[in-house]
């Protein structure tokens, strides 16, 4: 028997290769399957299934993609409607891999058809359980984005009882394999690690604690933060199905001459620069938005960027593929090629360039006191403002700019300066209030990581607030 998680952080996403004897299966594969299919060949195996335990809001997930390339069959748990073959697997029904067996555990409460498969070793010895967003280390799947009528107190009850009849009765040993790990919005507060035990969970996690359905529904259901706006474009992906990754990198993989990129433009393409962000400060094409590949790209680019809109892309020389599929993943298919040669191509072409002028946190220090214009807009999540921030600061959270109505507030007055916890956020803010017309602004470097520490900025914190 053999089990390996693959994590891929900037989506905090986690898949799992298992296989046995000569057959293989997979769970919750993100969209560009290769590693699983080479992993594969090297162990020699055949890959007979995909495993999905729920459809995925968060990133578009590879079961067609592994299903037309491998011939295996895709499973999802009960109350399953897809539009594509699939086998809907029964509550308790078994799948042989080699002479290891998974065990499908329907457990509503993430989404109806949130399902867990619990693995039994070659002596038939329960060994893992693979728990999609039903359980978390240190949380559960929020019960908010399902898509239907039911509410959210609705599934946060179908949670509670999936937890007490499915998830607490396995045995301490059994290891847990959720879907995803720290700094996912699928739950509202994941701990650090990206597996553990039942014992474990039973002990840290509150979830699982002792309570009655009515508090547990209360606790599960207070403080979520407003889901991503993409999570629903990605959910109705993974159920009606999307065009392979080889025709969207097809398209996207279309070097572009300078005047080719211009004409994309003219015609309504958004220009989306992939380069690292203290690189992109320096020069970038007017009207550019920066999101790196360097920081949770995926993520930003799903919530900020509009779905459907043709793309052309800014990227390190080297980088345009893993762009491409990067935003693949979660569900963006519309680039239509890239600046070939990149930004140098653009300065040799003596096309016009834009810039925003990078300060460190001592130079806001000295002109706060002294510039009656100054303003600070904190791009970082209203609970990370409220745990500490700059006396006077104005709170934008990153994930607002993706209504352009919220950057109507913003004083063309005043002198903008800009910050988040250490520096990506802001740049990506930094480059869409450029696109808006705002040009007295400055990027603080280290974000709030330095600016905490300064002796001469006021900081309110959470503690002073309560005094």
């Amino acid at each position: 028997m053999y089990v390996e998680q693959f994590y891929t952080k900037c989506l905090s996403e986690a898949a799992y290769f298992i296989c046995d004897a000569q057959e293989a299966a997979i769970i919750d594969p993100l969209r560009d399957v290769d590693v699983y299919i080479q992993m594969a060949k090297e162990k020699n195996v055949q890959i007979k299934y995909v495993f999905e335990t729920h459809f995925h809001a968060d990133f578009v997930s590879g079961h067609l993609e592994l299903a037309k390339r491998t011939g295996a069959t895709i499973v999802y748990g009960p109350n399953t409607e897809a539009a594509f073959p699939f086998h809907k697997a029964a509550d308790g029904e078994t799948f042989n891999i080699g002479a290891i067996q998974l065990k499908a555990l329907h457990t509503p409460g993430h989404t109806l058809e949130s399902t867990c498969y619990l693995l039994s070793n070659e002596q038939k010895e329960p060994y893992c359980i693979f728990t999609g967003d039903t359980l978390f280390v240190g949380d559960v799947g929020r019960p908010d984005l399902f898509s239907g009528d039911l509410s959210k107190e609705e599934l946060a009850a179908m949670m509670y009882h999936s937890l007490q009849t499915k998830i607490k009765p396995l045995e301490d040993h059994i290891i847990v394999y959720p879907a995803h790990g720290p700094g996912s919005s699928c739950g509202k507060n994941l701990g650090p690690d990206t597996f553990s035990t039942i014992g474990q969970q039973k002990q840290s996690n509150y979830a699982l604690q002792a309570m009655d359905e009515e508090t547990f529904v209360a606790t599960v259901t207070s403080g979520l933060s407003e889901a991503p706006a993409y999570f629903p474009i990605n959910a109705r992906i993974n159920q009606k199905g999307y065009a392979l990754l080889d025709n969207v990198k097809t398209k996207g993989l279309q070097g572009l001459s300078v005047i080719e990129f211009k004409e994309k433009v003219a015609q309504g393409a958004l220009i989306v620069d992939t380069r690292q962000a203290t690189t992109f400060t320096e020069s970038f094409i007017p009207e550019s938005i920066s999101i790196g590949l360097d920081g949770r790209f995926a993520e930003w680019a799903g919530i900020l960027l509009p779905f459907g809109q043709s793309i052309v892309l800014v990227s390190e020389v080297g980088k345009e593929e893993e762009s491409i599929i990067r935003l693949a993943r979660i569900g963006i298919d519309t680039v239509e090629g890239f600046l070939e040669g990149g930004i140098d191509k653009w300065k040799k072409a003596g096309e016009p360039l834009d810039l925003i002028i990078d300060i460190e946190v001592d130079e806001l220090a000295m002109d706060l006191p002294h510039d009656p214009r100054l303003e600070i807009i904190d791009v970082r999540k209203e609970t990370e403002f409220s745990e500490g921030h700059v006396k006077g600061a104005i709170n934008m959270p990153l994930s607002s700019f993706a209504d352009i109505l919220n950057l109507a507030s913003v004083d063309h007055e005043k002198n903008l300066y800009v910050h988040c916890a250490g520096g990506y956020r802001s740049v990506i803010a930094a480059s869409l209030l450029k696109r808006q017309g705002f040009h007295n602004l400055r990027n603080v470097l280290g974000g709030f990581a330095l600016i905490k520490d300064n002796s001469k900025l006021p900081i309110i914190t959470q503690n002073s607030i309560n005094l």
